[in-house]
């Protein structure tokens, strides 16, 4: 499952070498959200963690991302983690700025979301 959104670089951290034949790399993204900020972590892994080299804090980015999920069982109890795997990172401006389906003169406070519509939003939180 693929999507793509838009914001600003808030976070980068330095890559983690977690085994001999595996390493990532995370960030934060800030993504506007109506009335409240989204903060987002994202990771890269293997070769695609160099991505993230050729930009600073606080640009305009926009990520391209698998979502995937894992439940986990500890001392009997399942827990679920879920995971947005980037595999593709450009400037913004990058392809003329038209990310989500908007119009390409709306302003940057209104980036897409992750939810197709607000009929979508009834999470608890």
């Amino acid at each position: 499952m693929s999507f793509d959104i838009q914001g600003k670089l808030h976070e980068i951290f330095a890559e983690n070498q977690v085994s001999d034949k595996f390493r990532k790399r995370e960030f934060v993204l800030e993504i506007p959200d109506g009335s409240y900020t989204q903060y987002a972590k994202f990771q890269l892994t293997q070769d695609k963690c160099n991505l993230l080299d050729q930009f600073q804090k606080g640009q305009e980015i926009k990520v391209t991302f698998n979502l995937s999920g894992k439940p986990f069982v500890k001392n009997g109890e399942t827990l679920y983690f879920t995971n947005l795997q980037a595999w593709r990172i450009e400037a913004a401006n990058a392809g003329g700025g038209n990310f989500g389906g908007a119009p390409a003169s709306a302003p940057a406070a209104q980036a897409p979301t992750f939810y197709s519509s607000d009929a979508d939003n009834d999470l608890p939180f």
